[in-house]
C-alpha cells in the first residue's frame, strides 16, 4: 500500500485527513484537526468512528439522560404540594419528554435514522479535552487541533438536552395550565421555572466536567442515592417495616433507590465477568435494610421535633 510520506504529526490530537483513495494508494493532507466523526489513530492518521459503544458508554449515556429526569421529579413534587393532584400527570410528561428526546436524539445522530449511534472508544481523561492540547511547535505559532475525540459522547448530551427543553417548552404548559387546578396561578408553572434553570447548569456541567463524570458517575450514583434514601426515610420518620409498607409512594421511592443502587453497582463493575459481578447485586437493599434496623436508637421523629422546636 503507497502512502505518501510526510512529516509526523506533533500533538497528541493532530492528524492527517484522508484526500484522495485510488486502490492501495492514499494521499493524506497536511497535519492539522480532524473532521467531525474521526479521530487520530496511533500513526496519526485520521480514522473514522465506526465502532459501537461499549456498556459503560451507555451506562454514562444513560446517566446524564436520568439527570433532568430525576430534577424534573423532584422539582415537580417539591412544587406541587398535597393539595395537586396534577403532581402525577407531570411526571407521566416528564417521563415522556426526557423519552422522546432520547430516541429522537438517537436517531438523528450517526448512523441517522436507526436506534444506534457510532463512537470512537474513550482511551484517557485527556480525549475529553482536546482544546488542552493544541501544540505550540515554535512556542509562538499554536496549531489548533480540537476535535471531539470521544465522538459523540460529548455532543450527543447537549443534544438531547436541547430536545428536552424544546419538548418541555411545547408540552407542559398546556398540560399544566389544564390539569394543575390545585395550585396557584403563580406556582403551577415554578416546576418550569427550575427546569429553565437547571438545564443551563447542566449544560456547563456537561462542557466543563463532561470527562470527570464520564469515570465517576457510577460512585456519584451510589453516594447520592445512599444519601437520598437516608434523607427520606429520615424525613418521612420511617423507624420500621410497617411505616414503610403503609403508603405506596414510600414503596415507589424505595425502589427506585434500589433501582439506582443497581445500575451504579452495574456502572462500576462494568459487568466484565457476568458471573463474578451479579453477586454484588444483592447488596442493593442492605442500605435499606441498616436503616431500618438501627433507627430504633437514633429515632428519627425525636430528632426532627427537637429540630423544629429549635433546641
Amino acid at each position: 500500500k503507497a502512502v505518501d510520506i510526510q512529516p509526523a504529526c506533533l500533538g497528541l490530537y493532530c492528524g492527517k485527513t484522508l484526500l484522495f483513495k485510488n486502490g492501495s494508494t492514499e494521499i493524506y493532507g497536511e497535519c492539522g484537526v480532524c473532521p467531525r466523526g474521526q479521530r487520530t489513530n496511533a500513526q496519526k492518521y485520521c480514522q473514522p468512528c465506526t465502532e459501537s459503544p461499549e456498556l459503560y458508554d451507555w451506562l454514562y449515556l444513560g446517566f446524564m439522560a436520568m439527570l433532568p429526569l430525576v430534577l424534573h421529579w423532584f422539582f415537580i413534587e417539591w412544587y406541587s404540594g398535597k393539595k395537586s393532584s396534577s403532581a402525577l400527570f407531570q411526571h407521566i410528561t416528564a417521563l415522556f419528554e426526557c423519552t422522546v428526546a432520547a430516541i429522537i436524539t438517537l436517531l438523528v445522530s450517526d448512523p441517522v435514522g436507526v436506534l444506534y449511534i457510532h463512537s470512537c472508544r474513550v482511551l484517557m481523561l485527556s480525549d475529553w479535552y482536546t482544546m488542552l492540547y493544541n501544540p505550540s511547535p515554535d512556542y509562538v505559532t499554536t496549531v489548533h487541533c480540537t476535535h471531539e475525540a470521544v465522538y459523540p459522547l460529548y455532543t450527543i448530551v447537549f443534544i438531547y438536552y436541547a430536545f428536552c427543553l424544546v419538548l418541555m417548552m411545547l408540552l407542559r404548559p398546556l398540560l399544566v395550565k389544564k390539569i394543575a387546578c390545585g395550585l396557584g396561578k403563580s406556582d403551577r408553572f415554578k416546576s418550569i421555572y427550575a427546569a429553565l434553570y437547571f438545564f443551563p447548569i447542566l449544560t456547563v456541567l456537561q462542557a466543563v466536567g463532561g470527562g470527570l463524570l464520564y469515570y465517576a458517575f457510577p460512585y456519584i450514583i451510589l453516594v447520592l442515592s445512599l444519601v437520598t434514601l437516608a434523607v427520606y426515610m429520615s424525613a418521612s420518620e420511617i423507624e420500621n417495616c410497617y411505616d414503610l409498607l403503609v403508603r405506596k409512594k414510600r414503596l415507589i421511592v424505595l425502589f427506585s433507590h434500589w433501582l439506582l443502587h443497581a445500575y451504579g453497582i452495574i456502572s462500576i463493575s462494568r459487568v466484565d465477568k457476568l458471573e463474578q459481578d451479579l453477586p454484588l447485586l444483592a447488596l442493593v437493599p442492605t442500605p435499606a435494610l441498616f436503616y431500618l434496623f438501627t433507627a430504633k436508637f437514633t429515632e428519627p421523629s425525636r430528632i426532627l421535633s427537637e429540630g423544629a422546636n429549635g433546641h
